[in-house]
């Protein structure tokens, strides 16, 4: 789990986004293409984290 949240911080994904992204799409997945499920992979397909609001704005 450490490594699985490390990888999202370093991609700037929401490991819960993630889990949830790669848990409903790996079941219709091939099994050879496993690969385009990594974090890095589908970090333009997810929504990114929420950057924090600027308090000097």
């Amino acid at each position: 789990m450490y490594a699985l949240i490390g990888t999202c911080a370093l991609n700037d994904i929401d490991p819960r986004a993630y889990l949830d992204y790669v848990l409903t799409h790996i079941a219709d997945h091939k099994i050879n293409c496993i690969e385009e499920l990594l974090p890095w992979r589908v970090a333009n397909k997810m929504h990114t984290r929420a950057s924090p609001p600027n308090p000097a704005t």
